[in-house]
């Protein structure tokens, strides 16, 4: 008979299932506060929330991506010590350093673009005049690790100061994510009996094609959530609706030959694909690296990349829909 493992804390037991669950209600209630003080709070100060939220990604998320790769333990993945303290730096470095100069400069990618480029410099010099402790694939994996943890990292902070719709766009970046995974185990679940087939077998044999459809569905679903929160507790759309809504909050949409509402199933529908592609990604680095979680800090769940892999994949998306094209 299988049973769920369980852990004694303070007496009671809690069961794998229940430290989810917990840690997901968690998880939601912090990003509640965090877009309640972004929307209420004016200004900038209101988004700095999430920017704290962003860089810890960033930080413990190349931490645990470097610790994947030691757990390989193969000679030609070495990664040194001073190329593990120039990864990890980077990763602290460059939300602070998009928010800065952006706000001062509007100029946040080119300065993120800069930085990643001298930090790539000093990993190569480093693997080359410190050859014996560090290889030139450990180097790659930690050029890949400051794309993966801080670039994409730096993109969800692009979303959270975007000059217009940035409340929509980060409400939609969550919502449709969340919904996503939601919908893919709620669907999967359902009807994996009758439509058994799998999506990725080598990488996720949980995973099946009938929750990859039910994660687009949920993710769509999570959209149209976030275009209805903006539109009737904000200003609806273009702030004539209901005299700018809460703290002067609303949808800019210029375009004439396509729906609001189109727009955002569009782009929930992207965002889903997205998230289960990001998914699928940090389950094929933990098989390679022979591991089950890729930390162990979010109890339930894993690490912080096995929480916000989805949402780092999602950030390009979104990031180039609002930027682009809902404007």
């Amino acid at each position: 008979m299988v049973t769920e493992k369980t852990e004694k804390r303070n007496g009671h037991c809690l069961s794998s299932k229940q430290k989810r669950i917990l840690t997901a209600a968690v998880y939601v209630t912090v990003w509640v506060a965090l877009c309640a003080l972004k929307w209420l709070v004016p200004g900038n100060w209101g988004a700095f929330g999430f920017d704290i939220v962003f860089c810890a990604v960033s930080v413990i998320g190349s931490y645990e991506f470097l610790r994947a790769i030691d757990h390989t333990a193969a000679p030609e993945q070495k990664i040194s010590t001073p190329q593990r303290a120039f990864t990890i730096a980077f990763c602290a470095l460059v939300i602070p350093l998009y928010v800065s100069v952006q706000l001062t400069m509007n100029a946040g990618f080119l300065a993120v673009a800069c930085a990643f480029t001298v930090y790539v410099m000093f990993l190569c010099a480093t693997s080359v005049f410190d050859h014996r402790r560090s290889t030139v694939k450990g180097t790659i994996y930690c050029i890949f690790c400051m794309l993966y943890c801080g670039v994409l990292s730096s993109m969800m902070a692009a979303i959270n100061h975007l000059t217009k719709n940035s409340m929509a766009a980060i409400l939609l970046l969550f919502m449709s994510t969340v919904l996503t995974d939601t919908g893919a185990f709620a669907i999967g679940t359902l009807f994996k009996r009758w439509i058994p087939a799998k999506l990725a077998p080598q990488l996720s044999p949980n995973k099946t094609v009938v929750g990859a459809v039910g994660g687009v569905l949920g993710g769509i679903a999570g959209a149209l959530l976030a275009y209805l929160i903006i539109y009737y507790l904000g200003g609806g759309v273009n702030g004539a609706e209901f005299e700018m809504g809460i703290n002067g909050v609303f949808l800019t949409f210029t375009s004439t030959k396509i729906h609001p509402v189109v727009t955002f199933i569009l782009v929930g529908f992207a965002t889903a694909i997205m998230a289960q592609v990001g998914d699928l990604f940090e389950s094929a680095i933990k098989r390679e690296c022979g591991i089950k979680d890729m930390g162990n800090l979010l109890p339930g769940h894993g690490g912080i990349l096995d929480r916000f892999d989805s949402m780092l994949y999602c950030s390009a998306v979104v990031l180039l829909s609002f930027g682009t094209i809902i404007i």
